[in-house]
């Protein structure tokens, strides 16, 4: 079958280990359901692949992306949950030790067909498009958790998104916007400033700039570049919630004596579980609230999305089609 897979890494050129070509079809064990792929998006995660990070040398070749929408063998249109935990563990997904990632341990979502549990599909409801379902289950999933799950984040409250322009940040601005949060938002470029505001942005501001009022919780995936700023801008009491370091994990200064004087909560997040990405679905349906999709490519052409997500030229998803 068609795939798009990881050959080889490497940490300074990640493009040169990926490959377009045939694969042999998955089979589904006991419990797992088969699904003929429509639309599958990518993520930093398919990127770090291909430099190694999370994906074993042992494991290649390695079919990428853990997102997707499309058929089960019924004909039933489906919402992937890329999570794929041990099938012994009762409590979150997030919280099993031993989960791992589509693409990680099992064959990716950039193919004509994937195999995962039976349990990890979820109802696509006729009002998203294939392409637009394919963009919930890691990004905006995560984005749903960040918000609703461990910010607790209630309507009327005002939120800070560090970073605006990926698929995390784009989706918390679109989620709260639409749940009644006070959406502020951060970039270096004006020009995704202006897309921040337009996607529901009530205020946008330069990175590191001084806000005019301290929020009740800031959502966090740049790291290092913007910490400090992120502890600055929390009223007492308030929080931050963390889901990536794309510009490093290793802070200069962790503002430890404002988290103590003001009692500030440090909140980590990861991905969601099966229930949550039901719920994110399912809110999406009530409110007519859509993904942002940068462009969409057929998956023939992965490797050209691949390279505008390498450049930092994304604003919201890139899917891929079959």
């Amino acid at each position: 079958m068609f795939a798009v897979y990881a050959e080889s890494f490497s940490s300074d050129d990640p493009l040169s280990g990926l490959v377009v070509g045939e694969r042999p079809a998955p089979e589904a064990p006991d419990g797992w359901a088969t699904v003929t792929v429509k639309a599958a998006s990518l993520n930093h995660h398919d990127l770090w692949s291909l430099r190694g990070v999370g994906l074993r040398q042992e494991a290649l070749p390695m079919i990428l992306g853990c997102d997707a929408a499309g058929l089960d063998e019924d004909g039933n249109e489906v919402v992937v949950h890329g999570v794929i935990g041990d099938p012994a563990w009762t409590g979150d997904e997030a919280d099993d030790p031993g989960r791992s990632l589509l693409s990680e341990r099992h064959q990716g979502t950039f193919a004509d067909q994937v195999v995962v549990p039976r349990r990890n599909l979820v109802p696509k409801p006729a009002s998203l498009s294939f392409e637009e379902a394919a963009c919930l289950p890691t990004a905006w999933l995560t984005a749903y958790r960040m918000l609703f799950v461990q910010g607790a984040c209630k309507p009327g409250e005002t939120v800070l998104v560090q970073g605006a322009g990926g698929g995390v940040a784009t989706a918390l601005i679109v989620l709260g916007r639409a749940a009644g949060l006070t959406m502020l938002a951060t970039s270096r470029d004006e020009a995704k400033r202006t897309r921040a505001v337009e996607l529901g942005a009530h205020e946008v501001f330069e990175s590191g700039a001084r806000l005019p009022v301290k929020v009740d919780a800031v959502m966090e995936t740049v790291g290092k570049a913007t910490w400090s700023h992120s502890i600055r801008s929390l009223r007492p009491g308030g929080r931050i919630v963390i889901s990536g370091t794309t510009s490093g994990p290793d802070v200069d200064d962790a503002g430890l004596t404002r988290v103590f004087f003001l009692q500030l909560s440090i909140i980590g997040s990861t991905m969601g579980t099966r229930q949550e990405l039901d719920q994110l679905v399912k809110f999406l349906d009530a409110t007519g609230t859509k993904p942002l999709i940068d462009h969409t490519l057929p998956m023939e052409q992965a490797r050209d999305g691949f390279a505008s997500m390498a450049g930092g030229e994304v604003f919201g998803k890139i899917v891929f089609t079959r």
